[in-house]
């Protein structure tokens, strides 16, 4: 995971640093008291969907294929406010029953910003700290809970360092995390369930430079330097003075690449 999250993910040393201690501390305590829950906050093409596959791939073999991995987006596995009673039976008799099958069950859910409160709820019981729950014990399981709610803190943050001439990697969780306890469940009883809230700092221009290389080297071409900073350059910055952050992360990389060279 640390190997993976080094080589691959730019520009977010607390994510690296949180994910890494979270992870391997969760899976070698024999004795967990509650599933692991982490919630990653930060705008779009931060990284937080790769993380998540990261950490599936360092885990089990088959990554984000496996059976015991269980992906949710909000605006399409969920997306009728009036349907919210049978999506919540729905979806607790789905993590009931395959953590019963696989008490190692990942459980990630993306857009949790757009996800109807009643259906957060319904989720809640599984992160708590019950020896059983109906009889099912849950204390092994992961939840990965993905949203763009405090991005614009996190900016604000950033922004500050950069402004008053100090660098990103002076940045500390404690720096960030109180902006981002007015979290993912907007209250304060379900914010104790969970146990990181992890930042995910926007993309500077190197950062984009940096995604580029990789994602050319993926795909087995040779770098062309100038091929490389004309796609970076083509991406939109903000703020719109300063232009230090790029606005989609490094989500448009690939859509550019396979302009330029397929």
């Amino acid at each position: 995971l640390q190997e993976n999250l080094d080589r691959r993910l730019f520009g977010q040393h607390l994510v690296s640093k949180v994910v890494v201690k979270a992870v391997k501390g969760f899976l070698n305590n024999s004795n967990a008291k509650k599933p692991l829950a982490l919630s990653f906050h930060g705008w779009t093409g931060t990284g937080k969907n790769f993380v998540s596959k990261i950490v599936a791939e360092s885990i089990y073999k088959r990554g984000l294929h496996s059976k015991y991995v269980h992906q949710f987006v909000a605006t399409l596995h969920f997306p009728h406010a009036h349907s919210i009673n049978l999506y919540k039976d729905q979806l607790q008799s789905w993590i009931r029953g395959n953590v019963s099958i696989c008490p190692r069950s990942l459980f990630i859910f993306d857009e949790m910003d757009k996800m109807h409160a009643g259906l957060i709820d319904s989720i809640k019981p599984f992160l708590d700290y019950y020896e059983l729950l109906d009889g099912v014990s849950y204390r092994q399981a992961i939840f990965m809970f993905l949203s763009n709610a405090g991005a614009e803190k996190i900016t604000e943050v950033a922004l500050d360092f950069w402004r008053n001439g100090r660098t990103r990697e002076d940045i500390q969780l404690t720096d960030v995390q109180n902006a981002l306890s007015v979290s993912v469940f907007n209250n304060k009883n379900s914010e104790n369930l969970i146990d990181y809230f992890v930042p995910f700092l926007p993309l500077e221009y190197k950062h984009v430079k940096m995604c580029i290389r990789v994602e050319i080297e993926s795909r087995g071409y040779a770098v062309d330097e100038e091929i490389l900073t004309r796609i970076a350059d083509e991406m939109t910055y903000f703020p719109r003075e300063e232009r230090i952050y790029s606005d989609k992360g490094c989500k448009t990389v690939d859509a550019k690449l396979d302009y330029y060279y397929d």
